[in-house]
C-alpha cells in the first residue's frame, strides 16, 4: 500500500465511510486501519468514498487510516496458480496456515503465489521480433500435465528488445523487454495482474460447436452443455447439486478446472478440499489438482469476499483461457452469491426491488455467464470457457428472482427434482423440466465422431418418457393393471431408459463415467427393444409373452456391468435381447400359419360331403 489517503468516518459492518485527504479512483484496492484490512473502493464522492472492506471489521473507529494501492483489485497471474487453494480475495490458505496457523487472522496479507520459486523458462520468440498483445515469449511447465504459456501482456506491443535465455527464473525476474513505438521500454515479468470485475480482451468470439463431454448419460446426450456454453443447476436442499459438480469437475474434458465455493457450508467446503487432492485424474493418472484450482469461501467468512470470490475465479479462467485452454468453473453456488449482492446493498441504503435483492441484480448476473465463451485470442489460439453455476433457490421455489435471471442467461438447465431424490434416482435431473439449447450447435459433432443416429434416438427415448410423464397421473388413479397393454409397455420402457440410462452411481467404478460410444449404444439398445416391443404388440403378441421373453432386471444393469473397454460385449447383449424378440415374433408368425393350414385343411374335408349331399 502506499501512503495515507484519508480517515474512517463512518464504520457499518463490513461497509466503512472514508474522508478523503488524497486522491483516490473507483474499484482501487485499499488498506483500512493500522492493520490495513484489504478493502474496495465501491463509490466516490467529493470528498468522502464508500469502501467494502473484506476482512473482519471488528475493532475499527473513525479515525483510523487509509491507504491507497494505486492500482484496482486485481488478480495476480502466473506460475503457480494450479494446485492451490485461494479465498475469495486470492489469499492462498496454506501459506496463510504457516503464516498465522489454523485460524486466518486479519491484516495477515501474503503473495498470491510464491516469489521464491525458481521456474524453468524456455525461450519461445526471438529477440527483435515484432510482438503484441497475447503473443508467446516463452514456456514453464507448470505441472506435468499443464505447461504455462508466458505471454504478451494485453495492451502491449512493439519490438522484443531484451529476452530472458533458458533457465531458472521467479515471477518477478524481468524476463523481457518490448520497446513500443515511441520507443519507451517496458519490462516484462512472468506474472501479470487483471482487475477482476474487467473481462479480458479476445480477437473474437467462436460458435459453439464442441460438446463438453461429462461422462454422465443424462447431461452429455439428453442436455448437453457445450464448450464455451453456459450452464445452471437448479435444485433444493439434498438434491445433489454438489455431487454432480464434483463429478464434473473430475470427469469432464476441459484442461483447467476451477472450482468456487462461494458462501458453502463449512462441512462442505472440507470435503471438497479433503477430497479433491485424492482425486486422480482419470485421462492421466496424475492427481488431480495438477490441473486444478480451489477457490474456498465458506459462509462465515466475511460477506463482501464472497461477492469478490465469483470475480476472482473468472478472472483466472480467463488467463488460462488466453493460453489456449479449455476451461470449465464450477460455481457454487450463484445463490449465496446474489445474497451477498442482497445484503451489500441493503448496508449502502439502495433501493430494494424483488425479494430485497437491488436492482441490478440481473445486469450481474448477466456480466458473469457472459464471461463464458469460446473465443479466438489475441494471439490467434482458440480457448473457452464454460461455466457452471449451482443455484440454491429457497424451498425449491424456482419463481425466485435469482433462478429466474440465471434461466435467461444460460442455454443449459439442469433443472434437480426433490422427488426423484427423494426415491434415491440420482443425478436427480428432471428430464420433464430441464433442456438444452446446445443440441443444434454440437449435433454435427456426435454425428460426426460418434453416432449418425445420436440426434433421432435421443428424440426417440425422449418421447417415450413425455409419454410416460403423461401416464402417471392415469397409474396412480387406477393403478397400472387398468391400462392397454400398449400404455403398459410404454410404461416398462420408460423404466428401461429411466433405471437404465439417466441413472448413474457417482461413486461406482464402471457407472461413474461412460464414454459417449457406450451412451450411444445403451440408448440404441433400449430404444430399439421398446420399437420392437411396440410393434409385437400390434401384431396382437401379448405382453406378458415380450416381457417373459426379456430380462428387464438384466438390461438396466447393463450400465454398471459393462466398462467403457468392453463395448462388444454391450453389442452383443443387445443383439441376444432383439433376438429373443424376434423369436417370439417368428413362434407367433409360425403358430398362425399352422392355424391357418389346419383351418384351411378343415374346411377342405368339409367340402366334398357337402357336394356328396347336395349330388344326392
Amino acid at each position: 500500500m502506499s501512503d495515507q489517503i484519508g480517515t474512517l468516518d463512518r464504520v457499518s459492518e463490513f461497509i466503512v465511510r472514508v474522508h478523503l485527504e488524497g486522491p483516490l479512483t473507483l474499484s482501487e484496492e485499499v488498506g483500512i486501519g493500522k492493520d490495513r484490512l484489504t478493502a474496495e473502493v465501491i463509490s466516490l464522492g467529493k470528498e468522502t468514498a464508500t469502501v467494502q472492506v473484506y476482512e473482519d471489521t471488528t475493532g475499527l473507529r473513525p479515525g483510523d487510516p487509509v491507504f491507497g494501492s494505486g492500482h484496482p483489485l486485481s488478480a495476480v497471474l502466473g506460475p503457480g496458480l494450479l494446485g492451490n487453494v485461494f479465498d475469495g480475495i486470492q489469499r492462498p490458505l496454506d501459506a496463510l496456515k504457516e503464516r498465522a496457523g489454523r485460524f486466518i487472522r486479519r491484516g495477515v496479507h501474503v503473495s498470491p503465489l510464491n516469489t521464491r520459486r525458481r521456474w524453468e523458462f524456455e525461450p519461445q520468440a526471438e529477440q527483435g521480433d515484432s510482438v503484441s498483445a497475447g503473443d508467446l515469449l516463452g514456456s514453464v511447465q507448470e505441472t506435468p500435465l499443464i505447461q504455462h504459456r508466458i505471454l504478451v501482456p494485453p495492451g502491449l506491443s512493439g519490438e522484443l528488445a531484451e529476452l530472458a535465455e533458458e533457465g531458472a527464473y521467479t515471477i518477478e525476474d524481468r524476463i523481457a523487454v518490448i520497446k513500443d513505438a515511441q520507443g519507451k521500454e517496458h519490462p516484462v515479468t512472468m506474472q501479470q495482474r487483471w482487475h477482476i470485475r474487467r473481462p479480458r480482451p479476445i480477437l473474437k468470439r467462436l460458435s459453439p460447436g464442441v460438446p463438453l463431454i461429462t461422462g454422465q448419460r443424462v447431461i452429455d446426450t439428453f442436455f448437453p452443455v457445450a464448450k464455451g456454453g453456459a450452464a445452471a443447476i437448479p435444485g433444493g436442499f439434498g438434491t445433489g447439486k454438489t455431487v454432480i459438480q464434483h463429478a464434473l469437475a473430475q470427469w469432464s474434458d476441459a484442461d483447467i478446472i476451477i472450482y468456487i465455493g462461494c458462501g458453502e457450508r463449512g462441512n462442505e467446503m472440507t470435503e471438497v478440499l479433503e477430497e479433491f487432492p485424492e482425486l486422480n485424474d482419470p485421462w492421466s493418472g496424475h492427481p488431480l489438482m495438477e490441473r486444478t484450482l480451489l477457490i474456498a469461501n465458506t459462509s462465515d467468512m466475511p460477506v463482501s469476499a464472497r461477492e469478490s470470490s465469483i470475480y476472482t475465479g473468472v478472472t483466472m479462467a480467463e488467463y488460462y483461457r488466453d493460453q489456449g485452454y479449455d476451461v470449465a468453473l464450477m460455481a457454487d453456488s450463484t445463490s449465496r452469491w446474489a445474497q451477498a449482492l442482497r445484503e451489500i446493498s441493503g448496508r449502502l441504503g439502495e433501493m430494494p426491488v424483488e425479494e430485497g435483492y437491488p436492482a441490478y441484480l440481473a445486469a450481474r448476473l448477466s456480466a458473469f455467464y457472459e464471461r463464458a465463451g469460446r473465443i479466438k485470442t489475441l494471439g490467434n489460439r482458440e480457448g473457452s470457457i464454460t461455466l457452471i453455476g449451482a443455484v440454491s433457490p429457497p424451498g425449491g421455489d424456482f419463481s425466485e428472482p435469482v433462478t429466474r435471471h440465471t434461466q435467461r442467461f444460460t442455454r443449459s438447465w439442469w433443472a434437480l427434482d426433490r422427488d426423484l431424490a427423494h426415491k434415491r434416482h440420482f443425478p436427480a435431473i428432471d428430464w420433464i423440466s430441464s433442456y438444452s439449447l446446445h443440441i443444434d450447435p454440437i449435433s454435427e459433432w456426435w454425428k460426426s465422431e460418434v453416432a449418425e443416429d445420436w440426434n433421432d434416438l435421443r428424440r426417440q427415448a425422449m418421447a417415450v418418457l413425455h409419454e410416460e410423464s403423461g401416464l402417471q397421473q392415469l397409474v396412480q388413479l387406477v393403478g397400472p393393471d387398468a391400462l392397454s397393454e400398449d400404455q403398459q409397455w410404454t410404461l416398462a420402457g420408460a423404466r428401461l431408459l429411466r433405471e437404465g440410462f439417466l441413472q448413474q452411481n457417482a461413486l461406482h467404478p464402471v457407472d461413474a463415467y461412460a464414454v459417449p460410444e457406450k451412451q450411444v449404444k445403451l440408448l440404441r439398445c433400449f430404444v430399439r427393444i421398446h420399437r420392437l416391443g411396440s410393434d409385437l404388440l400390434k401384431e396382437g403378441i401379448s405382453l406378458d409373452r415380450i416381457r417373459n421373453a426379456l430380462d428387464i432386471s438384466g438390461l438396466i444393469r447393463l450400465r454398471n456391468e459393462i466398462s467403457n473397454g468392453e463395448l462388444e460385449k454391450l453389442d452383443q447383449r443387445a443383439d441376444e435381447a432383439v433376438r429373443q424378440l424376434k423369436d417370439l415374433q417368428g413362434k407367433f408368425e409360425s403358430k398362425e400359419e399352422g392355424s391357418e393350414e389346419a383351418e384351411t385343411k378343415e374346411t377342405s374335408e368339409t367340402e366334398p360331403s357337402s357336394s356328396k349331399k347336395e349330388g344326392s
